[in-house]
């Protein structure tokens, strides 16, 4: 017998490659759907070999309760940034942060990147090559100090206790 997860690695990804193609195509014909499901299932196929093994959820409504932090701050973000571009007078300052990371799996330190770069105004530019510090270029930084232990606590903080404890 087959098992499932020999043939379809990444279910979710095989499930969003296949809505992805149908957006893509604009039509859900019965050959688009064979198409893209063929697709949804060879490409996972062709390059699990590349996937680090994802840590599992340890705490999924941490995990809920993260996305709909992150996505309220994206929002504020936004916010912020639109203030700082259309008030010329107002002095920003822009800085270059090395963030200490206290995560050591390197899904959730990608977690953690990305998280930083979906939020306006704060880009993460690199991880040192020891994986311990993370280099963030913020619009405007008034203060270092605050805007790392504001990263430690609304977004490190929580992945490490969704993932890694």
């Amino acid at each position: 017998m087959i098992k499932p997860r020999s043939w379809l690695p990444t279910p979710l990804l095989s499930i969003l490659l296949l809505i992805v193609w149908l957006l893509l195509v604009s039509s859900v014909s019965f050959a688009h759907i064979l198409l893209g499901s063929l697709l949804a299932i060879v490409i996972p196929l062709l390059n699990r070999r590349f996937w680090d093994v994802q840590p599992s959820v340890k705490k999924p409504w941490k995990l809920v309760r993260y996305g709909l932090r992150v996505l309220g701050d994206i929002i504020r973000a936004n916010l912020q940034v639109s203030w700082l571009i259309l008030n010329p007078w107002r002095r920003m300052r822009p800085a270059f942060v090395e963030y200490p990371l206290m995560l050591e799996d390197r899904f959730t330190i990608t977690l953690l990147a990305n998280t930083i770069t979906l939020t306006p105004g704060t880009v993460s530019a690199n991880l040192r090559m020891d994986g311990r510090t993370l280099l963030i270029h913020a619009l405007d930084v008034p203060n270092e100090q605050a805007l790392i232990d504001e990263i430690r606590e609304r977004y490190e903080q929580p992945l490490k206790e969704i993932y890694e404890c």
